[in-house]
């Protein structure tokens, strides 16, 4: 097969950046793409190593669209389960993330119209496997390789740690925040830096947010950053990361901020559950065992009642967490060999193999 429809966000969002990772693959395999970009925009802004070819390639492969469509070529959907029953041509793949543990009957009704559907976790696929799903399947995704180590020395008398991904509470922003400020806050020998915007919220709402956080007290060595707008800059923050607390995260797809940072050789305090499991081991990473679930509802983006997103995600104790971190900053001072044999473990070259597997099968 060399032709496939793509319909997916290119945008600075996680889904968008795994969408410009299909996109890097395909035009590396000469792959000829009908891309319908969702939203019929192409945000490029934050790939600034996009060179000029592969843009241009980008903005062919959507501008053509219409003309080289042909109902008998696949489409591959990547986008969220919502939606998943518009589709462009007959045979539809959807990639996509799931992070709870309770499908419900509209999302099971979604998976089964498609020909395939494809989850980046195991966890995922075993939920709607147990759902009574038979055209599943776990595929990873990769490394991203816009990512490199700088070399350089970020904090030579300090360790650093870092919080990244949108302010929520399936991801434990706050109850994170609170633990590490309880340790270490305003102690000259520990920094910690939040990237923890969520653009779902006004400015007034997350600066609402961090000061019930902060407890309204003043801390020296916080910094909470605005939203990076480049690749480039969320690599400088990675690299300068002695310990990353982004896994701590109750529920995720994947978690692309704690892989990426991981593989870069850091070492990650992480949550042992949902997709985690996948890359997540003893070796590479400093495990925390959840001790129980919670619901997931939040009032904002997990309800009680609908369709979509119900369930539970995985929480844990604070005083343990706040124990291992000792742990993590012994292991901070050592280069994370294991971690970064991540980066060949996980290849976006693999994932787009697995799904023209399953297409061409």
């Amino acid at each position: 097969m060399n032709n496939i429809n793509l319909y997916a966000p290119i945008n600075n969002l996680s889904f968008g950046n795994v969408s410009y990772n299909f996109l890097k693959v395909l035009y590396k395999k000469n792959i000829n793409v009908n891309l319908f970009p969702i939203g019929d925009k192409i945000d490029l802004s934050s790939f600034d190593k996009c060179s000029d070819d592969f843009r241009s390639w980008i903005e062919s492969s959507a501008r053509n669209r219409i003309q080289n469509l042909s109902k008998d070529v696949p489409t591959l959907k990547m986008w969220h389960i919502l939606q998943g029953e518009q589709r462009i041509t007959p045979k539809q793949y959807l990639y996509t993330f799931y992070e709870l543990d309770k499908p419900t009957p509209i999302e099971k009704k979604l998976v089964d119209l498609q020909d395939y559907t494809f989850f980046s976790s195991s966890h995922a696929s075993s939920c709607f496997q147990e759902a009574g799903c038979t055209n599943v399947h776990h595929t990873p995704i990769g490394f991203d390789d816009d990512f490199f180590e700088t070399k350089k020395v970020y904090h030579k008398d300090k360790v650093h740690f870092v919080l990244m991904g949108k302010f929520e509470k399936r991801k434990h922003t706050a109850k994170i925040i609170k633990i590490w400020l309880d340790k270490y806050g305003n102690n000259h020998d520990f920094q910690l830096t939040c990237a923890i915007t969520n653009p779902f919220f006004h400015p007034q709402q997350m600066q609402n947010l961090i000061a019930q956080t902060l407890g309204g007290k003043s801390y020296f060595n916080v910094n909470f950053l605005p939203f990076l707008n480049t690749n480039s800059e969320v690599n400088e923050l990675m690299n300068s990361a002695d310990v990353d607390l982004t896994g701590l995260s109750g529920a995720e797809g994947w978690n692309l901020p704690s892989f990426n940072m991981t593989a870069l050789g850091k070492w990650s305090m992480v949550l042992n559950g949902t997709s985690h499991k996948d890359w997540a081991t003893n070796e590479n990473s400093i495990l925390i065992e959840p001790n129980r679930k919670i619901p997931a509802e939040d009032g904002v983006f997990f309800n009680k009642t609908g369709d979509f997103n119900q369930g539970n995600i995985y929480d844990f104790d604070d005083e343990y967490v706040f124990h291992k971190m000792d742990e993590a900053v012994s292991r901070s001072r050592e280069y994370n060999k294991e971690g970064t044999k991540l980066r060949d473990r996980f290849t976006y070259e693999s994932t787009i193999d697995n799904i023209f597997k399953s297409i061409n099968n």
